[in-house]
């Protein structure tokens, strides 16, 4: 069956390039909101194009469905932007979308201003602010826009200038993802003003630092805002370890509500170094000790040498990449678990965190379960946590929310 745009006026929207049918059955997904179009779904299309071409996808009955960006060689064949057949992709449309995902952060956290109390935040936040594959964060004047996707690279100049304008930046630095220049074929190289190797900013009305050029010092993880914030309310008087630490912002909120000795792990020397830096940028009258340290042997050897602590903070990377790793994942999660549960004082306090998009909740909650078995403590959730606000999930999306921790006492 032919596949016939909706009637679109041409001088007001411009043609669209390729157009998309699917398979029988695989409208569903789009119908329920989805963001995406596997390239395994799709039955033919009707010719060639480029990335970052506009196209609309149809149902396999032949009726229009959505718009997005087309990657002819991608596994995410399309990136869904609209469901409105009268919504061209132009240069009017994406910089609407950047203006909405910063006015919404505006209506959250108020102006970055130098003396504001936090002044970085995630301005757009991918498929939550209906831009898949793009990531910016602001830190004090500076934005840093990670591209995730090949689609996005013939519209940078329009993202960066509006995002440069809508958040009365100084400075909007690319940055390539690169999982998606091996995955996508994306230029390690995406052009742009020169970006300054690090730039301050705050939170919680601390002050810190974040890298924005690459090399060594890679960025700070403002997801973990508010997180930081409520675990430190548990440290007064205790001894906390704040296992992969990175740049040291949750010792930093554990030392000035109180803690009584820090230790924190992690496998990056440069990043301890950026951590030791904090501490001193934000005295507090409590010592910080960092170790480089492959994180799970030295549980191990803490273990041995029966070390313990009144509070660990457990925040490791990623290790759940893909459904295939999902298992091997989730083991890794239980062993460190587990050594941390073994590591605490009668009455300690477990901050857990996961960061893997694909291990839910549910998982996660098996697994400390299982971990608290093997350690035969007994262990109760006293808080959940999850990501911030300027991260938001979309009800359609839940794959968005992936940031999960729990609060846990052990006896």
């Amino acid at each position: 069956m032919d596949m016939n745009p909706p009637k679109q006026d041409e001088a007001e929207f411009p043609p669209v390039r390729i157009r998309v049918r699917l398979k029988p059955g695989r409208e569903k997904p789009v119908l329920r909101g989805s963001a995406w179009i596997f390239s395994g779904a799709i039955d033919e299309t009707d010719g060639d194009a480029p990335p970052g071409a506009a196209a609309d996808v149809f149902d396999h009955a032949g009726d229009w469905l959505a718009r997005g960006l087309w990657h002819p060689e991608a596994d995410m064949a399309v990136r869904l932007l609209t469901q409105d057949p009268h919504q061209a992709l132009d240069e009017a449309f994406f910089r609407d979308r950047i203006r909405r995902a910063v006015a919404l952060r505006r209506r959250l956290y108020g102006p970055p201003g130098p003396d504001a109390p936090t002044n970085a935040f995630r301005l757009v936040f991918s498929e939550a602010d209906g831009l898949s594959g793009l990531v910016a964060d602001q830190y004090a004047d500076a934005v840093l826009l990670q591209v995730g996707a090949k689609v996005w690279e013939p519209w940078l100049p329009v993202l960066a200038d509006e995002l440069k304008t809508a958040a009365g930046a100084r400075t909007v630095c690319l940055r390539a993802d690169p999982d998606a220049v091996q995955r996508e074929g994306l230029s390690e190289s995406l052009g742009g003003g020169p970006a300054p190797d690090t730039v301050r900013f705050r939170e919680n009305g601390f002050t810190f630092e974040a890298g924005l050029a690459g090399g060594q010092k890679t960025g700070f993880y403002l997801d973990q805002r508010d997180n930081r914030r409520k675990v430190a309310a548990y440290a007064r008087g205790r001894s906390v370890l704040s296992a992969y630490c990175y740049t040291g912002a949750f010792e930093v909120n554990a030392a000035r509500a109180g803690a009584a000795t820090l230790l924190g792990w992690d496998s990056s020397e440069p990043a301890l170094a950026q951590a030791r830096l904090h501490h001193e940028w934000n005295p507090s009258g409590v010592p910080a000790t960092y170790e480089a340290v492959d994180v799970p042997r030295r549980f191990r050897l803490a273990r041995d040498r029966r070390e313990s602590w009144d509070l660990i903070i457990l925040d490791p990377p990623r290790l759940v990449t893909s459904r295939t790793t999902l298992e091997k994942g989730l083991r890794a999660y239980k062993d460190i678990n587990l050594l941390a549960i073994k590591l605490l004082t009668n009455g300690g306090i477990l901050a857990t965190f996961s960061c893997s998009g694909l291990v839910g909740m549910e998982d996660f909650r098996k697994m400390l379960g299982w971990a608290a078995h093997d350690a035969g403590r007994r262990v109760r959730i006293l808080e959940v946590l999850g990501q911030p606000a300027d991260h938001p999930v979309p009800v359609e999306a839940p794959e968005c929310e992936y940031l999960k921790g729990l609060v846990c006492v052990a006896d």
